[in-house]
């Protein structure tokens, strides 16, 4: 028995929203700072759902880069903006590009072991404030990582890590480009379906002293063409001299601005709210890989979780899989022997067209699969 549960709660999540995910330095939400922004969000969130704030035991909020305008315990600051008590307790969370997953995962972790009946869980992003790498990046390595990488590639940085498994697994740059282009039509399609419309939160901005009102996500190249990403010039060197630098912005998510924000509470605890849950959270999994081929982590972890919850890829009705590069998703296609076609993958688009604001992105895969679930009648 732990915090008076004898066993195990069913955890639920019954309402969540996002901004829409702005072009970073570019876009619309360049001069907005983190924590107004998930602050704005989260409460709108707990308003329209008509929550008592009283209820909620911990705010979670992900993010990669806590620095600068993201430093200090962001989410306590979050929590102060959107005038949520004091009581409530407040917890900044960093899995870097997985950051809002396991905001969700650690606060329905809590909610099933009787630590708590409501949480508020998500993250923020503004990689307009606080770059990829952080505001010193000739400081963040540590010397020692490139010591211990002797005998093995010491590709660290994110694009060179997608060029290695690219080499590694053999994934063509046509394949990568080809990818690419899909996104951005299923993003495109499903922004024309008024798909996103669940999920998103109309943000009123401030651009160039003129008020407009941004409703989808900036990123998605309805207009764009295999030819034309495949035209794009590398971004980084190849490893192996036989094949070629294959990794370029059009294969590789963009950087964004945005947040994203869940409620999550127990069962039982949605039922006398007379709440009707969007989703169920029935596992969790993490798992590690070498550095130089981060990108394979999802073919790591998704065994995990459907082998302790008794399921196969067979059974589920949505699988996302987080497009920080098309050479990521098709790796771990490959290695979890799924079919990048499968009409179940990422069906709405992935981040290469709607954005990777790095803290935001797990909790808007999240919402975007649970949405997608109840359109589709799926179960899992």
């Amino acid at each position: 028995m732990i915090n008076g549960v004898s066993k195990v709660r069913e955890v639920v999540i019954t309402h969540a929203k996002r901004t829409p995910f702005g072009r970073a330095n570019k876009g619309s939400l360049v001069n907005v700072r983190p924590d107004d922004m998930a602050a704005d969000l989260i409460k709108k969130l707990v308003e329209d759902a008509g929550l008592d704030k009283e209820l909620i035991e911990d705010l979670l909020i992900g993010c990669a880069m806590t620095e600068g305008e993201q430093g200090l315990n962001i989410s306590r600051q979050i929590g102060f903006l959107a005038d949520l008590p004091v009581s409530i307790g407040a917890q900044t969370v960093n899995r870097f590009c997985a950051s809002s997953f396991q905001s969700v995962a650690t606060a329905a972790q809590a909610i099933a072991t009787g630590a708590g009946d409501v949480m508020v869980a998500g993250g923020v992003e503004s990689m307009s404030m606080v770059p990829m790498g952080g505001l010193h990046p000739e400081k963040a390595l540590n010397p020692r990582m490139i010591e211990k990488s002797q005998g093995k590639p010491p590709a660290f940085t994110m694009p060179q890590t997608a060029q290695y498994i690219a080499e590694a697994y053999d994934i063509s740059k046509d394949a990568q480009d080809e990818y690419s282009y899909w996104s951005h039509m299923k993003a495109a399609k499903a922004q024309d379906e008024g798909k996103f419309k669940d999920e998103i939160i109309p943000w009123k901005v401030n651009v160039g002293g003129v008020e407009k009102v941004l409703d989808r996500d900036e990123c998605v190249r309805k207009d764009t063409s295999i030819e034309k990403i495949a035209s794009l010039p590398p971004i980084v060197a190849n490893f192996d001299p036989n094949k070629p630098p294959m990794i370029t912005a059009g294969n590789s998510c963009p950087t964004n601005d945005g947040a994203v924000a869940l409620i999550i509470m127990s069962l039982d605890k949605a039922k006398e709210l007379k709440y009707e849950p969007i989703a169920f959270i029935r596992g969790i999994a993490v798992a590690g890989v070498e550095a130089y081929e981060m990108g394979i982590g999802p073919s790591r972890a998704i065994p995990k979780v459907l082998k302790r919850c008794g399921l196969k890829l067979d059974d589920m009705d949505i699988i996302e899989i987080n497009e920080a590069f098309a050479s990521v998703v098709l790796t771990n296609c490959k290695l979890l022997g799924l079919d990048p076609k499968d009409p179940r993958l990422n069906p709405n688009g992935g981040a290469i067209a709607i954005g990777h604001p790095l803290g935001a992105s797990g909790g808007r895969l999240t919402m975007t699969a649970a949405y997608e679930l109840i359109r589709r009648k799926g179960r899992y």
